[in-house]
């Protein structure tokens, strides 16, 4: 886990594990919660709702995101990093911190189950393009629900707030939620263009301790409002 006083910047080339989109949704799958007393009873939320997919972007858009070189980002567009998450109708709400790549290859997840992580490697909330990622626990070593089991109760409609730093907070409306099989999760969740979108991921029963946690995954898709 990355300290919380280290650089709020990744270096300038990140770790071949980070490279592509496939490899990026290992690690997240790799990385995502494998501590469970949750009930392997409990019931997998109901899908609802198209994913977004990408679309061409305007000629002459970007990202603020280099095109090959994931991770590295253009001088000439700052980014306001995300640091809250709201979800007033079901009552979610998490401070969010950057995450990346840890040493081993794996994704950085927030070790407090009520805070989320965005994915730096890729799009911030507000972003033009691309899926801005937000990841986090559904519950804690403890057996505690974490802030991300909310997301279970999220309906089609729902208004998401994310608070950025130095710059106004960005509103999204929930379109879709889906859960797929932990090896199936879409290359399209870490796209750096097409339309905007975001994007907030947890995991999904069943639970299985001896295949190494939960075995799906929950995805919530939201795109910006107004």
């Amino acid at each position: 886990m990355r300290s919380r006083t280290g650089p709020r910047r990744p270096p300038r080339r990140p770790t071949a594990a980070a490279v592509g989109a496939a490899a990026v949704a290992a690690l997240v799958l790799a990385a995502l919660l494998v501590w469970s007393l949750w009930p392997s009873g409990v019931s997998v939320p109901s899908d609802f709702g198209t994913r977004p997919r990408a679309l061409e972007p305007a000629t002459g858009a970007s990202s603020g995101i280099l095109d090959d070189a994931p991770g590295e980002r253009k001088t000439s567009r700052p980014v306001s990093e995300p640091t809250a998450l709201r979800v007033p109708r079901v009552s979610l709400e998490a401070r969010v911190q950057d995450v990346g790549v840890r040493g081993d290859g794996t994704v950085e997840i927030p070790d407090d189950a009520e805070q989320a992580g965005w994915y730096r490697f890729g799009p911030a909330p507000g972003a033009p393009e691309g899926s801005a990622v937000l990841i986090g626990h559904v519950d804690d070593r403890t057996g505690d629900l974490g802030a991300f089991a909310k997301l279970y109760g999220v309906r089609k409609g729902d208004a998401i707030t994310v608070a950025r730093e130095d710059a106004p907070p960005v509103r999204y409306e929930v379109t879709a939620r889906e859960v797929v099989d932990k090896d199936r999760l879409p290359d399209e969740v870490f796209r750096r263009h097409g339309q905007p979108v975001l994007t907030l991921v947890t995991c999904a029963p069943p639970y299985d301790r001896e295949r190494g946690g939960y075995q799906r995954n929950l995805l919530v898709y939201a795109v910006p409002a107004g």
